[in-house]
């Protein structure tokens, strides 16, 4: 017990300075890179740049809301081994107050992105008229200030009150944690999927799918881990084995492996229910992604996110060895990208994908920004909780 107790000590500093201001700068940087990439892509082509920016966006929101969702949970369940986890969910989840400036491009391009129920001939067609109410552009933008504030508000709360446990071995932090994660998981749940349904449904506002928040849930979760694990291993990699070495990759690993498999059950789920039914207004969804080289997408993601990870990630050595674990991290990082490229090009292009270094400038915005912010949180606190009641007990739960 005493030698926890030691190596808990050293486990709970804070990243060396200069390793700080190295991250900070050069997620500084690619976020300065971005910004001049998102400025060149829009004057050459502002539509192109429209949903390729929305794409990016999407990606980088998801990955903050799937950490959001870990800290939430972990209260709600007082979940044990997930002590040091939660505060690097918390660095990632710092992410959403940004995100409120980074959908100012979405705000400003709106009806260039959804211009199927913004634009005048909205008003000539039956389905869309029927939808007006909630369909209209004031309604949508204030629905997306909700939706920001609400995310930000939650991060910053849980980050500010995770900190102040830091500074008191008074548990009363961890209590009001613990007692606000209940209702704060129900506006979590009812914004995402609103949000879903703005930002990525109404782009065909004739398709719809009951499901479909759930499955953009289930990507944000399934990137957040991703996320999470390499973090793991960086910590591991950099000494600091107590809470972050093999033991909780492997914890990590198992929760990934299910999330990989519940995304697959959500995404086969959506399809089977379409299909089944055989309604044209459902079914053009899945025709505009089997035409072209969209099938190709549509057979990389079935690969990529889902048959790969899944032999990767089950056997206990998968879980447990870091170049695998890693490997595999990345690759579901990247085919999350894909999942939202795939939901959103398609409403440009349905006749076939053609990537373009303009997709990469409306990436390389959020994910500098993201990089940038995420850097700056793992600079400002402790690599752990310090005054966590569970800190202990994280270090000492083993995988036989």
């Amino acid at each position: 017990m005493k030698s926890h107790g030691n190596a808990l000590t050293e486990d709970a500093k804070v990243l060396d300075r200069a390793v700080a201001q190295r991250l900070v700068s050069r997620g500084m940087m690619l976020a300065v890179a971005g910004g001049v990439l998102s400025v060149a892509a829009a004057v050459v082509d502002k539509k192109r740049f429209a949903f390729s920016y929305l794409t990016g966006f999407t990606w980088a929101v998801t990955l903050a809301l799937g950490a959001l969702f870990f800290v939430l949970i972990q209260h709600l369940t007082r979940a044990r081994w997930s002590a040091a986890a939660r505060r690097h969910m918390e660095w990632v989840s710092g992410i959403l107050p940004a995100c409120a400036v980074l959908f100012l491009p979405i705000a400003v391009l709106a009806h260039d992105i959804f211009h199927h129920w913004m634009g005048e001939h909205a008003a000539h067609d039956e389905i869309l008229h029927q939808k007006a109410a909630y369909l209209n552009p004031t309604f949508f933008y204030i629905r997306a200030a909700v939706f920001l504030a609400a995310w930000a508000g939650l991060s910053l709360w849980f980050i500010k009150t995770s900190r102040a446990q830091d500074e008191t071995s008074d548990l009363r932090p961890t209590v009001k944690m613990r007692a606000s994660s209940a209702p704060a998981i129900i506006v979590f749940a009812l914004t995402l999927s609103f949000a879903a349904f703005d930002w990525l449904m109404s782009l065909d506002p004739h398709w719809y799918s009951t499901i479909f928040g759930v499955y953009v849930f289930a990507g944000a979760a399934t990137s957040s881990l991703s996320l999470l694990a390499l973090i793991t291993i960086a910590l591991s990699k950099a000494g600091l084995r107590t809470l972050g070495g093999v033991e909780r990759q492997h914890d990590i690993g198992k929760l990934l492996f299910g999330f990989v498999v519940f995304w697959a059950y959500i995404a086969f789920s959506q399809y089977l229910l379409i299909w089944y039914a055989n309604i044209p207004e459902e079914t053009i969804f899945f025709r505009h992604r089997w035409e072209g080289s969209w099938k190709a997408v549509s057979l990389l993601l079935l690969f990529g996110h889902f048959v790969v990870p899944f032999l990767t990630l089950l056997s206990r050595h998968g879980k447990r060895n870091p170049l695998v674990l890693g490997a595999t991290s990345v690759l579901l990082l990247v085919m999350h990208y894909v999942d939202l490229y795939w939901l959103v090009m398609p409403n440009l292009d349905h006749h076939g994908a053609h990537p373009s270094w303009i997709d990469l400038a409306g990436l390389l915005g959020p994910l500098g920004v993201g990089a940038w912010v995420l850097s700056r949180q793992a600079s400002k606190s402790p690599l752990y909780p310090l005054n966590d009641p569970h800190l202990a007990d994280a270090a000492r739960i083993d995988n036989p």
